[in-house]
């Protein structure tokens, strides 16, 4: 069993904040998923945490302890402030400087080696740049939104490999 874990916070509010691109991408994943093959549900569990971000690490650890899921087959979506809006890495055990989210995964899971899906969020004007966190819970524009809609498929094709769909 492979766990893919989109971060997010779930109050509708939170719909379309840059903070919840994990929670957009698994939505467009499982989509695809469905598309391609029911088989998939034998072998792959999506989660949106229903915490907020910062203590999203519980409900990994729980799925993970259910599920009795390795570390190597984990797999978290987040924003990324590192990376500009547009790009994004699976790697595994390196993240951003700083995320909650991804901080809370990895005390729940005593351990920071799993993937991250890091998802580039960070569009800010550098002449007018607003603090990471006003802006990751800030809404995405609908240029933005359109740029995610491009990168989605793109993300999903470099991430089934890992998962062997």
């Amino acid at each position: 069993m492979k766990l893919v874990v989109g971060l997010g916070n779930p109050e509708e509010k939170h719909a379309q904040n840059r903070h919840n691109v994990g929670f957009m991408f698994v939505d467009f994943f499982a989509q695809q998923l469905e598309e391609k093959d029911q088989q998939w549900r034998n072998k792959i569990t999506i989660l949106k945490p229903q915490t907020f971000m910062n203590q999203s690490g519980e409900a990994v650890r729980e799925q993970k302890n259910f599920f009795k899921i390795p570390l190597d087959d984990i797999f978290v979506a987040h924003d990324d402030l590192d990376l500009r809006l547009g790009e994004f890495k699976i790697q595994k055990g390196k993240g951003p400087h700083v995320h909650n989210g991804i901080l809370s995964v990895e005390k729940e899971l005593g351990a920071g080696n799993f993937y991250r899906i890091r998802i580039g969020v960070d569009n800010r004007d550098p002449e007018n740049r607003l603090p990471g966190g006003n802006y990751v819970l800030a809404n995405f524009t609908d240029e933005e939104l359109a740029t995610l809609q491009t990168i989605f498929p793109k993300i999903a094709q470099e991430l089934l490999p890992y998962l062997a769909v």
